[in-house]
């Protein structure tokens, strides 16, 4: 009888274990790690790398630096010094505050008014070899440190007067100076701190436009003078 109850009693059925931790651990260890993270077809390109981004950044940055460089040659060079070394003092580096934008503003207008008095400045080779520098008038030239007061020894001065492409050279040395202001980091965050998208193109343009029309128009028509800040011609 106990076989019998033995006999028609039904087996267990196995449970068949799904295996967890195994066959995932043996797929990542047969998986080689040079193919974990790749981009899987159909799928969307990489943006590009830092590398890149630095790199066209950097390009622009030299591009505008070296247009910068040209635009001030054309200006005398110690209102250039005077312009790089206090700009970032008057403006704290960019952050103005209602004192510092009124001062900033003034030193920006006084080096506007030396580009533009600097246009009528010239300088003359006396007969000792000394270069001397002056003022020009409408009747000549006037000399600042000329020693003798008869002004013997020097050539003729009457035809260093003003003429009219003076005026036009202190005119577009005042623009170029204005457009090499607008290019600074420092005076832009001073006045523009955070401009809207009309007003950034504007800053991006204008002043490119300024320069390149102005440095034209001193090819076309070049200054004979040789005054306080620009270099000496060979003759001078």
């Amino acid at each position: 009888m106990s076989s019998m109850q033995v006999s028609n009693v039904r087996p267990r059925p196995a449970v068949s274990k799904q295996p967890i931790q195994k066959d995932e651990l043996a797929t990542e260890s047969i998986t080689p790690a040079s193919t974990r993270g790749t981009v899987v077809n159909n799928q969307p390109a990489m943006p590009l790398s830092p590398s890149r981004r630095s790199s066209f950044s950097q390009r622009a940055i030299s591009q505008t630096l070296t247009g910068t460089a040209n635009l001030a040659n054309l200006l005398p060079t110690g209102t250039i010094l005077a312009f790089q070394v206090l700009m970032p003092i008057f403006t704290s580096n960019g952050a103005c505050d209602s004192a510092t934008r009124p001062m900033t503003l003034v030193l920006l207008l006084l080096l506007a008014l030396s580009c533009f008095l600097a246009s009528f400045t010239d300088s003359v080779k006396a007969s000792d070899g000394q270069v001397y520098y002056g003022f020009v008038t409408f009747k000549g030239m006037y000399l600042f440190d000329y020693p003798d007061p008869t002004w013997l020894g020097l050539p003729d001065l009457s035809k260093y007067r003003i003429r009219l492409i003076d005026g036009v050279h202190a005119l577009l040395s005042v623009l170029v100076f204005g457009a090499v202001a607008l290019r600074d980091r420092n005076v832009v965050s001073c006045f523009y701190p955070s401009p809207e998208k009309e007003t950034k193109e504007i800053l991006d343009i204008v002043p490119v436009g300024i320069g390149l029309i102005c440095s034209l128009l001193f090819m076309v028509f070049p200054t004979r003078r040789h005054g306080i800040g620009y270099p000496v011609t060979p003759g001078k």
